[in-house]
């Protein structure tokens, strides 16, 4: 077994494939949600059952990301994540021929199965194969290149929809996952674990991993950043589902400039993740880091709510709410590193980021409800309300991990 410290190229290789990869995972979040008007037209659906499109989606990634992780300690990140992402491709495809709405059901649930092995297989491998010195920028790339993927998805969807109808688009959406797959089988001996594999089977044999599986689940500040992630991404659920909306009715934008301030909120993001994966490097106590980048969010979140501002500043305000989440991105992953057992890297993000997927299903159905209350306002309040207990959360996170620290030092 090689124990060279990775180089800086090899490092790149692998930030730079698991990025891309992830890119695609967050592009096929929103595959469906671009395409609601085409969609609703083609199959006479309400909107709670384009809703329901969304919430099938991040249900079952849910559900099959907690089961991911220990696939993944098991048989290893390559493997998972090459499967993952062909699901997708598949989805694509069934999507595009469907003929009824059980059919974009199911389109939708392969790719939930799909979506869901990319945080346990991404963090594995960026934890096992990036030096322990860039893993703060190995993670900003990471948030970086999901964000990307949200923010090209609406434009390449809707323009091609445009110009070839929405069964073109969704055809040229699969080509992307399996272009993609095609350049991770290329390189995938970048990508190997075989490390990880053989500590987990000589686990196995020695008797000791079918009796410590689940330890990890007795850890509480797993389940504390769990509900880190659950309060994160209800926000985050409204913000892509109705924060256009939202600023539509409360100051009387165009759908142009709506969208203006999502984008803000997008790419403002991407940019906090750069600056945070500096900040990451330099300290330990990344719930810090999260509890004042959220924070100024949170506030941002209420001025607009007040709706006491002018609608340029509206859009500016978005922008600086994705920044501020953007900053806490490569520290929130750190975080739960920190927090993460020896040898259980994969379930432990795997059961982890169930939260974020079960957060961005629940998210939409409870700001939707706001909306079809005629509370616009109260979008915006719900996402800085829960982007202030997302700060509890990391707050006890981070001193726990740190007292555990303390003690083992002390040991």
């Amino acid at each position: 077994m090689s124990t060279a410290v990775p180089t800086f190229r090899q490092d790149a290789q692998v930030i730079g494939l698991v990025g891309v990869a992830h890119g695609v995972s967050h592009f096929f979040h929103l595959i469906l949600a671009p395409l609601f008007p085409w969609l609703k037209e083609a199959f006479g659906l309400s909107y709670a059952e384009l809703g329901l499109l969304m919430t099938v989606f991040f249900v079952i990634s849910a559900a099959g990301q907690a089961a991911a992780g220990f696939v993944v300690d098991r048989v290893g990140a390559r493997t998972v994540l090459f499967a993952g992402i062909g699901f997708l491709g598949l989805s694509a495809l069934v999507l595009s021929q469907a003929s009824s709405y059980p059919m974009l059901l199911a389109g939708s649930m392969l790719a939930g199965v799909g979506n869901s092995v990319f945080h346990p297989a991404d963090f594995t491998l960026l934890n096992q194969r990036v030096s322990t010195p860039r893993l703060g920028h190995a993670f900003s790339v990471h948030g970086i290149s999901g964000n990307l993927g949200w923010a090209a998805a609406p434009v390449f969807l809707t323009g091609m929809a445009g110009l070839f109808g929405w069964r073109a688009a969704l055809l040229a959406a699969a080509c992307i996952p399996f272009a993609v797959l095609a350049l991770l089988v290329v390189y995938r001996e970048v990508l190997h674990t075989d490390e990880l594999r053989a500590a987990v089977v000589s686990q196995k044999k020695a008797g000791d991993a079918q009796g410590r599986a689940f330890d990890f689940m007795r850890v509480p500040a797993v389940w504390m950043c769990f509900g880190f992630f659950f309060m994160i991404a209800v926000a985050l659920g409204g913000i892509q589902s109705f924060s256009s909306q939202g600023l539509r009715e409360l100051y009387g934008m165009s759908l142009a400039s709506a969208t203006t301030g999502y984008t803000a909120y997008m790419l403002a993001s991407a940019v906090g993740m750069v600056w945070g994966g500096f900040l990451a490097s330099k300290t330990d106590r990344h719930d810090r880091t999260i509890a004042i980048a959220f924070m100024a969010s949170a506030v941002f979140s209420l001025v607009i709510a007040a709706g006491i501002v002018p609608s340029l500043l509206a859009i500016v305000l978005m922008g600086a709410i994705g920044f501020g989440a953007g900053v806490a991105g490569p520290s929130r992953d750190l975080l739960i590193r920190a927090a993460a057992p020896k040898n259980a890297t994969g379930r432990v993000y795997g059961v982890v980021y169930s939260g974020l997927d079960i957060g961005l299903a629940t998210g939409p159905l409870l700001f939707g409800a706001l909306m079809d209350a005629n509370h616009p306002s109260w979008v915006f309040i719900g996402i800085g309300i829960f982007q202030g207990l997302a700060i509890l959360t990391a707050v006890g996170v981070g001193t726990n991990t740190a007292r555990k620290s303390v003690k083992a030092q002390a040991a």
